[in-house]
């Protein structure tokens, strides 16, 4: 499906009373929004119905604004925090849970690098119900890091021009935070990527819903247009302080991808054992009259436990490593620091390293469940009324989001050679 659309406009207003103000509080807000989204999870997923009332829902209960800091007014709950709750809102539908990740990345970039003019703004927005979505990756590049979509000075402004791909969460957004790169601008400006950060409904951009994935069908991963699109120059932020210093920005939002991918894990396990427990049959040969009595089928739910729960313990390691690693660099910028950010190279480069290790188990365990469904529970589990297949088609697609291949390698140079990995954003 094609559709050019306009912005979804019509948020809730969020009362700041409701934004959690503890990591309890967060995770108890998560459980109850999990509950109900996962109603007709699988209905929406069926008929790639778009979960418009779902994001209001999540709006509403203020846990957007969870890392919103204190200086302006939020919270400022931790990495570890935002990861349990994207963990538990991926277990009730991971669609969910994918669409506000480049919404907390890109909070995170502000605190980081913004200016404090542009940051008052962004986070106030945010604690009114403000939502904000990645227009990042592009399509025909060399590399997914080739970018194309630029800025170029018109006057006292800027104007976009460009085309993304897997915008997550553009549908759905009020400000797209757009990656473009500059040239030599002559003035204040260095040349350089920027990210600029646009409202959704501004002429001149479209959006496109034309995401067609096989899994996370209804993320709004589709494709944004900027033509001739105004820019201030104060809605700018150079990319490279908050990615290439020592500030645990790709450690961060590595973790809430992992968090997805256990999320999903947990719910493919929670599925199967449902149905196995309800609907399935046991094996003739089993001699037993229940499905769940087939010692056979219990050892596997044993192991695929073992596997969730690993999984979990690992994503649990790494968002306690990315706590650590990031509070003096949040403390730097709380305090008004900009330029000097602490030098926490070590504690930066572990922290990367445990969501290396935890995204590699992830991958491993989101796929392994999600397709161990189907083994454990049966021919009647196939059924496509019953949608089970959007466990392991949604860890198939979101898994994809970066190899692991790669974190193997950044992982044995760590142990072997004590070799930090490198500040790119996505390690």
């Amino acid at each position: 499906m094609t559709v050019s659309i306009a912005a979804h406009t019509s948020r809730p207003t969020v009362d700041l009373e409701t934004v959690p103000s503890s990591a309890a509080a967060a995770r108890s807000r998560a459980r109850e929004v999990a509950g109900r989204i996962t109603v007709d999870a699988a209905e929406r997923d069926r008929q790639r119905r778009l979960p418009y009332a779902e994001i209001d829902d999540l709006t509403s209960s203020g846990l957007l604004a969870i890392t919103v800091p204190q200086r302006f007014g939020g919270p400022d709950l931790a990495p570890s925090v935002v990861a349990d709750v994207t963990r538990l809102l991926a277990a009730a539908d991971p669609n969910v849970a994918q669409i506000p990740h480049s919404h907390f990345v890109y909070l995170n970039l502000v605190r980081l690098a913004a200016s404090d003019s542009l940051a008052q703004r962004i986070f106030g927005d945010v604690l009114r119900g403000g939502r904000v979505a990645n227009a990042q990756s592009e399509r025909g590049g060399k590399t997914v890091a080739e970018v194309t979509t630029t800025l170029r000075r018109d006057g006292d402004r800027f104007v976009l021009d460009g085309e993304k791909f897997y915008a997550t969460g553009s549908l759905f957004a009020d400000t797209l935070a757009v990656l473009a790169r500059l040239p030599d601008d002559g003035a204040e400006f260095e040349a350089g990527e920027y990210i600029a950060f646009v409202a959704a409904d501004a002429p001149g951009v479209t959006i496109v819903d034309d995401w067609d994935g096989l899994g996370q069908r209804t993320t709004g991963s589709g494709t944004v247009v900027f033509a001739d699109v105004a820019v201030d120059p104060g809605a700018l932020i150079p990319r490279a302080p908050a990615v290439a210093l020592p500030t645990g920005y790709g450690a961060f939002a590595q973790l809430l991808h992992v968090a997805i991918d256990v999320g999903i894990a947990r719910g493919a396990l929670d599925a199967a054992a449902d149905f196995v427990r309800t609907t399935s049959r046991p094996w003739f040969e089993a001699g037993v009259d229940r499905a769940d009595a087939d010692p056979l089928t219990v050892q596997r739910f044993g192991e695929l436990g073992v596997e969730v729960a690993t999984a979990e313990a690992t994503l649990d390691a790494a968002a306690r490593a990315v706590d650590a690693a990031t509070a003096n660099a949040h403390q730097h910028t709380r305090d008004g620091g900009r330029d000097d950010l602490p030098n926490g190279l070590e504690s930066i480069a572990e922290a990367s390293i445990a969501v290396a290790v935890a995204k590699t188990v992830a991958d491993r365990a989101a796929n392994n469940v999600s397709s161990a469904l189907f083994e454990v529970s049966g021919t009647r589990s196939a059924a496509g009324e019953l949608a089970l297949d959007r466990f392991w088609r949604n860890a198939r697609t979101h898994t994809l989001h970066d190899p692991v291949r790669w974190k193997y390698q950044h992982i044995g140079r760590w142990v072997l050679r004590g070799e930090r990995p490198p500040a790119h954003g996505v390690i």
